[in-house]
């Protein structure tokens, strides 16, 4: 595995290389300098030979093997390694001048760094903790020492108990499972917090009164509440609901994810079946829950043996997309390029739209626009879209023309976009996502979409609705202060 990670490209500690990388969730790693470097004819050697590639050196073993042996141990030592929710920012803060003394020091003894895009910030942070756990830096030294690493333990007790504990305490809750250990508490309490408003857990031992979490639905239901019931039958319910919970986060916790989708789905099923149409709503939002967390979860080796991955998953998004398009439209290129349009507006007032552009599965913000829309009936949001359209056909030389358009919306929506374009004689594929369930309007017919696909809509989706708002929310804050 460590012999893994020393292949992968590096590249430079400098802004603008820094500035070129990808805004995605990732994990990157800082490799040590070079202690007997190899001088060229002037006598100067760079470091952007690091990793450097050639044709050479990938189909010959021995070239492989003579260019590592142009750098000491030291070199292919990686002394950082670290997770970020946004690679590029998070590595351009490392150039700032007001550094603290530890981050300071590893910076003036790195040369190079690595880095691997991946899917989610719960995968960079489960691929952090298995590349610091393998390959022992340097510079972390909370887990390289093992004295104090973090640990998600679940308790053996009559109502377990979910905890966030260091090493040293672990022994002292008598844990019935033990999951890391994870080199940063920040990201463990962010999962924790997450699981929990899916499958609500205690952290308290048993008391006289609910606990503050029961009240806000992050502990239901609670173990103190459970026990005051006198009825024996909604006790027994009530307790096995709660463990039913805790077994679902040590599946997860376990990457048994698929397992503990399929036994929601069919619970759901079966409350549909009996019509308890509220407890199947109430499933049915934890598996959306879940699909969101977990989008989707892969095993970390893969990302270490495949430093391509994360461009294959957007490949094979765009692949499985096009062959459902393909049953509607006659799609004669790739989806290179794909447009998606949202309204945002508060009861009509300050209306705007947004346009998001995403180049091969991911977001070019270069080519983002916002629209702000002045047709006067503002809570209009089919009229705002004829209006988005024709604006937008007027740039069709100048911003470039997509494969394909997603409207955030329904039939209604996705005609008010193709009339326009249709009117002007313009062959652009448009489709429309609708939600709960998420499902692709394709001409009248509404098509569910489940895994890949759904990612990227669901993806592209959300980033025209975050646009728009945020225009939205600026124009509403001017507004208000004139």
């Amino acid at each position: 595995m460590e012999i893994q990670i020393a292949k992968l490209p590096r590249i430079q500690i400098r802004k603008d290389k820094f500035n070129k990388l990808p805004e995605n969730c990732g994990v990157y790693i800082f490799w040590a300098k070079n202690e007997a470097p190899l001088a060229d004819a002037s006598g100067i050697f760079s470091a952007r030979f690091v990793g450097a590639k050639s044709a050479e050196a990938e189909n010959s073993s021995h070239s492989s093997t003579s260019l590592r042996s142009w750098f000491s141990a030291k070199a292919d030592k990686a002394i950082y390694i670290g997770k970020a929710v946004n690679l590029k920012n998070r590595l351009l803060s490392y150039l700032q001048i007001n550094l603290a003394p530890k981050t300071k020091s590893m910076i003036s003894e790195a040369c190079d760094v690595s880095f691997i895009k991946v899917n989610s910030e719960l995968e960079s942070l489960l691929l952090e903790a298995h590349l610091v756990r393998k390959n022992q830096p340097k510079y972390n030294a909370t887990l390289k020492d093992d004295k104090h690493p973090l640990y998600i333990i679940i308790t053996n007790e009559y109502y377990p108990r979910i905890l966030c504990v260091r090493k040293l305490d672990a022994k002292n809750y008598q844990p019935k499972a033990i999951f890391g250990p994870f080199p940063n508490s920040k990201n463990v309490y962010s999962v924790l917090k997450m699981l929990r408003r899916i499958f609500p857990f205690s952290d308290h031992k048993l008391g006289r009164r609910g606990c503050l979490y029961n009240h806000i639905g992050l502990c239901n239901p609670c173990p103190n509440e459970i026990e005051k019931i006198k009825d024996e039958k909604l006790k027994i319910k009530l307790k096995g609901k709660y463990l039913k919970n805790i077994r679902n986060i040590k599946l997860i916790l376990s990457r048994n994810i698929h397992s503990v989708r399929r036994s929601l789905e069919k619970e759901m099923r079966q409350f549909s079946k009996e019509e308890k149409f509220e407890e199947a709503f109430f499933v049915k939002k934890q598996i959306e829950n879940i699909d969101y967390i977990t989008q989707p979860i892969l095993p970390t080796h893969y990302f270490v043996e495949n430093p391509n991955l994360y461009e294959d998953l957007r490949a094979q998004e765009l692949s499985e997309l096009k062959k459902i398009l393909n049953s509607y439209f006659i799609i004669h290129n790739s989806l290179t390029r794909i447009e998606c349009f949202d309204v945002a507006h508060l009861a009509g007032t300050n209306p705007t739209a947004s346009m998001v552009t995403f180049i091969n599965g991911e977001a070019d913000k270069r080519l983002y626009r916002h629209f702000r829309i002045r047709n006067r009936k503002g809570n209009d949001d089919i009229a705002s879209l004829s209006e988005v359209a024709r604006r937008r056909l007027r740039h069709l030389s100048d911003w470039g023309k997509p494969d394909l358009i997603i409207v955030d919306g329904g039939v209604g929506q996705v005609h008010a976009f193709t009339s326009i374009l249709y009117s002007n004689k313009v062959d652009i594929p448009v489709v429309g996502i609708a939600k709960n369930p998420d499902r692709l309007i394709v001409g009248g017919k509404k098509i569910r979409l489940t895994g890949s696909v759904l990612n990227l809509v669901a993806r592209i989706r959300n980033e025209a609705h975050r646009f728009a708002r945020a225009y939205h929310h600026k124009l509403v804050k001017k507004s208000l202060l004139q």
